[in-house]
């Protein structure tokens, strides 16, 4: 099945083996064809405790979604790392890389299928409205710290954020569902041109 991120390379709890299987369950089989079952076969302890934790695929999944929101939060530094201007590079580099590992473009497809429960469901539309707030929040302060340092213009980082984070969802959803890397290689050259051109301060 590939590896898993770090952070659910090694689960030390059971709550974080259910993560794990989870994870590699929806990378092999998407939302679609995900079951409780199909989750338990790739959870290394008793399925009993899959159902007594959770009543349904969809009360996992969402406590999945929970699980990982909490573990992005906890991997962002707790002060700025780097100037502003690789910073935002390095998260560009992490969100649209020029290619995706199988694993990789399974995971994306599946979280594309689960934003797509958001249209009709409050619960999944909760979730990702906070997943998107964490993420546009994020590339806010990097804007705000590019323009207190003077690499970046003096720019509203909020609305900057909010195009960089709607473009990039916008990639990810192409790239998994148009069946190549064409279009996120050239969102991710756009979205060079676009800091370049709004963001870098003149030299």
């Amino acid at each position: 099945m590939g590896e898993t991120p770090p952070f659910l390379a090694d689960p030390e709890t059971t709550r974080e083996s259910i993560m794990r299987a989870t994870y590699l369950a929806l990378c092999e089989h998407g939302y679609a064809g995900l079951t409780i079952q199909r989750i338990g076969e790739a959870f290394e302890k008793s399925k009993s405790l899959l159902y007594h934790h959770y009543d349904d695929k969809d009360e996992l999944l969402l406590a999945f979604l929970q699980f990982m929101l909490e573990e992005h939060e906890a991997s962002l530094p707790e002060t700025a790392d780097g100037d502003a201007v690789d910073r935002l590079e390095r998260i560009l580099d992490g969100v649209l890389p020029p290619s995706l590992p199988e694993e990789h473009r399974g995971f994306t497809a599946a979280m594309v299928e689960l934003r797509a429960q958001a249209a009709h469901d409050e619960r999944y539309r909760e979730q990702f409205a906070e997943h998107d707030r964490v993420f546009r929040d994020q590339l806010a302060d990097i804007v705000e710290d590019g323009i207190e340092s003077g690499a970046f213009r003096e720019v509203d980082p909020e609305p900057v954020a909010e195009f960089i984070s709607t473009t990039v969802a916008g990639a990810m959803t192409r790239r998994v569902t148009g069946g190549d890397d064409t279009a996120a290689s050239a969102t991710r050259d756009e979205l060079e041109a676009y800091v370049d051109r709004v963001l870098l301060a003149d030299d």
